[in-house]
């Protein structure tokens, strides 16, 4: 049976070829394709090797291999494994890493941003990583009442530590906070500082029936009226920094209580001594004895330290609202007490009777002259004693050990004496 071949001519017709040429044309039909093949395999092999791919695969299969892997294989052939020989961290080790990392944020999760900037003077755009942004509203970006500008309180590029205090908003930014990090630290700081019980001032920035609000580390402290020394707190005083002490803090309770009557009080015990002569102003007159409104504290003039002659009625001498001169002759810190005399200052005995603006003219000079003699009767005392222990202390020192004359002191000795004299003599039998 003879073969043979159809042959698709030009003309759009078809030929028998006889056999012998079918088997010339089958032949070179192979040749052609052989050499189509191996140009494409070296076309593929250069490409190959120029982008880091492999040969093309065309026997891939399998449930996951897609119509676009099989396309891939056939025209472009494979990319190459990455080379992770060289690499710190492997591609698994990579995705164990972020798998268990989120970059997701929830209200109160503190985050570390850096200001990128500025939308209008009212609010700032803080870049807290993984391609997200947050708003920063010029509120939440201090706790000081006088900020006006975003610009004045944050810079561009400043590194910050903020909060997150609300979920994606229509614009799908997280809404931050520094205020309520910076007040937590400015009471972790007070705690700390009330432990010293210090002396501080702080400014008025509000009054009210109750009192006046006054600012500490940025945080708004109560002052009561109770504890206001003179005068209530008046819309004269806000703006005006006063001296004040710790009276109660509480960070649980977000309670901060001052006291200016204590910390005047303090301070005043600081400067004052016995023998200080003080001014002052007549607050009230009792039957007992006036009250007198020091600087910062208040002192009882009894009756018995007005003057050395009787005095009858405290009301002929002294009334309120009078400014008056005294002599500190005693004071309790610890309860807050100071005892005062006008006595101690008179020139003459009852002149606080007869001509009390004669006693404060002369004060001074009187108080000089009054201590003068209180130290001339303290070195007469100490001289007697010294005269006593010559005249007996051969007695004493007769019945004292090495060891006690190793310690013996004129004090003591001084009171030995004393003690001595006060015994009674014995009487005869």
């Amino acid at each position: 049976m003879r073969k043979i071949l159809l042959v698709l001519v030009p003309c759009g017709g078809l030929a028998l070829v006889p056999s012998p040429l079918a088997r010339v044309c089958t032949k070179r039909s192979a040749t052609m394709e052989e050499s189509s093949s191996s140009s494409s395999s070296t076309d593929l092999d250069a490409w190959a090797a120029k982008y880091l791919v492999k040969p093309p695969n065309r026997g891939l299969k399998g449930e996951n291999v897609t119509r676009f892997d099989k396309y891939k294989a056939r025209y472009m052939g494979q990319y190459n494994e990455v080379d992770t020989s060289y690499s710190d961290m492997t591609y698994d080790q990579f995705a164990s890493y972020v798998s268990t990392r989120t970059f997701s944020f929830k209200v109160g999760d503190r985050v570390k941003g850096t200001v990128s900037s500025y939308d209008g003077q009212s609010r700032a755009m803080i870049d807290i990583g993984a391609k997200q942004y947050a708003v920063l509203p010029l509120k939440e970006a201090t706790i000081s009442p006088d900020a006006d500008r975003i610009d004045d309180v944050v810079d561009l590029g400043q590194s910050v530590e903020t909060e997150i205090i609300s979920d994606y908003r229509d614009d799908g930014m997280y809404v931050v906070s520094i205020k309520r990090i910076l007040y937590e630290k400015a009471w972790d700081k007070i705690t700390e500082w009330s432990r010293e019980d210090p002396l501080f001032e702080a400014p008025v920035v509000h009054t009210n029936r109750g009192g006046a609000i006054l600012l500490v580390e940025g945080l708004r402290a109560f002052l009561p009226g109770s504890h206001m020394m003179g005068q209530y707190a008046t819309e004269e005083t806000v703006g005006k920094s006063i001296l004040v002490k710790f009276l109660e803090v509480n960070k649980e309770a977000q309670k901060l209580v001052v006291s200016h009557k204590r910390a005047i009080i303090e301070h005043s015990f600081d400067n004052v001594k016995r023998g200080d002569v003080v001014e002052g102003t007549v607050a009230s007159v009792k039957p007992y004895g006036a009250f007198v409104q020091l600087e910062g504290l208040s002192g009882l003039l009894h009756i018995s330290q007005i003057s050395y002659d009787r005095v009858v009625s405290i009301a002929d001498t002294l009334r309120e609202g009078m400014p008056v001169k005294c002599m500190i002759i005693d004071h309790d810190k610890s309860n807050g007490r100071i005892a005062l005399s006008t006595k101690t200052l008179e020139p003459e005995p009852g002149d606080m009777l007869r001509d009390p603006q004669r006693v404060f003219d002369l004060a001074h000079e009187t108080a000089a002259k009054y201590h003068a003699r209180i130290e001339a009767e303290r070195s007469a005392r100490e001289k007697a004693a010294k005269e006593m222990v010559l005249g007996l202390g051969d007695s004493i020192i007769d019945g004292l050990d090495d060891d006690d004359l190793d310690d013996l002191d004129d004090e003591r000795l001084i009171g030995d004496v004393i003690e001595q004299q006060q015994q009674p003599e014995p009487t005869n039998a």
